[in-house]
């Protein structure tokens, strides 16, 4: 497929694109959308053809035997992360935000204090506020304009009643790979507070060169209290399936997480489980790999641009197609910069503040999208910011 097809997405109850103006002021008819983290490419043929196959049976009826399905998803994380599952250790939940409420409803109680390094995936906050947790909000510091983990800091700010760790691994919005060394550090930090670590990786197909995401299931140590959460629904631009995995190796955890899906009578759409099944596989692979190529050419493209203007750094990516971008450089107040992308440069972003603390200078934009619209997006920023060049 040629991911330099422009296609036009508007009027297909897109929230991307239909409620762009809604949200941004930003008008889907001369504006950029990039804001929500879909991208604007089809997914692979093998996906496609599965859906096709089910118009083509006509019937769409409860499903039954999901097999093949979690030998998939088992398929894929040994041959693509070196990571080996067991099928009986997987849940299905309506994605990856549905599973971090689920994981707040079994492992927490009202009150409890809930861990964020922040700035980081607004839903996070969004689901732990709406179930009456306590937001936590650790600061990632920058070092060489990337976040690190400065883990003695975050011990001198936990208060005691912290029960669980929501990790974003790859991290979005800033786009680290986490190493080793510092996953061996958050399951450290886990041990000694006694949180439970939910590690959310819905973005670690999503690499760029050079990079190797680790598991945090690898991590030594941390099994009795990890909770894994993956999807297919990033890496192949599914996210309307609403399907994702949540994947418990320790037998506690496990039973206490499958009570509350059976009091929530809960189980994946067949639209889904269908799509996975075909992705997950050789030829789904294949279109990764080229798109993680499209992609980085696009961070490419996005970064010059963007680090050209002077007062604005686009932080490098290591993974995701979401570039961060910092503001502070220009002196302007955020009402102005904001101003200046949505109102001028016509495009459609996410907000800073709405990724916690240490996002106030920062705007994410959505690079999955074909070359000509980033190389768009780019000409609009610096016609945006002229002033300053």
């Amino acid at each position: 497929m040629s991911f330099d097809e422009v296609i036009d997405r508007r009027g297909t109850h897109c929230v991307k694109w239909d409620m762009m103006e809604t949200l941004y002021g930003v008008s889907p008819e001369d504006g950029i959308s990039m804001w929500v983290a879909d991208m604007d490419f089809r997914p692979p043929q093998c996906v496609q053809d599965a859906v096709q196959a089910m118009v083509d049976h006509g019937i769409y009826g409860y499903f039954g035997d999901d097999s093949k399905y979690r030998a998939a998803i088992c398929w894929w994380m040994q041959e693509r992360h070196g990571w080996t599952v067991d099928p009986s250790h997987i849940f299905s939940t309506h994605g990856l935000v549905n599973g971090t409420a689920m994981c707040l409803d079994t492992f927490t109680n009202e009150g409890d204090g809930v861990v964020l390094f922040t700035p980081v995936y607004h839903a996070f906050a969004k689901v732990i506020n709406a179930s009456g947790r306590d937001l936590c909000e650790l600061e990632m510091p920058q070092e060489n304009g990337r976040y690190v983990l400065d883990f003695e800091a975050f011990d001198s700010q936990m208060k005691g009643h912290e029960k669980m760790l929501v990790l974003c691994s790859p991290h979005n919005p800033g786009g680290r790979v986490w190493t080793e060394a510092e996953l061996q550090g958050v399951a450290d930090f886990c041990k000694r507070h006694d949180l439970i670590l939910v590690s959310d990786e819905i973005h670690h197909d999503l690499l760029m060169p050079g990079q190797s995401h680790i598991p945090m299931a690898k991590i030594d140590g941390i099994e009795d209290r990890l909770v894994m959460m993956t999807a297919a629904t990033k890496t192949f631009n599914i996210a309307g399936s609403h399907i994702g995995n949540v994947i418990i190796a320790d037998e506690t955890l496990r039973a206490k997480f499958a009570a509350r899906m059976a009091a929530m009578g809960m189980s994946p759409n067949s639209f889904g489980v269908f799509m996975v099944t075909a992705a997950y596989s050789p030829a789904g692979a294949a279109w990764v790999d080229e798109l993680r190529g499209y992609i980085a050419e696009n961070a490419r493209i996005f970064d010059e641009g963007i680090n050209a203007i002077p007062g604005l750094r686009s932080m490098a990516l290591e993974a995701t197609y979401l570039g961060w971008v910092d503001f502070s450089g220009t002196g302007m107040a955020r009402e102005e910069f904001t101003k200046r992308v949505t109102e001028d440069a016509k495009i459609a972003v996410n907000y800073g503040p709405t990724f916690g603390t240490g996002g106030e200078s920062f705007l994410r934009f959505n690079i999955a999208t074909p070359r000509a619209v980033v190389e768009d997006a780019v000409a609009r920023m610096r016609a945006a910011f002229g002033d300053l060049q």
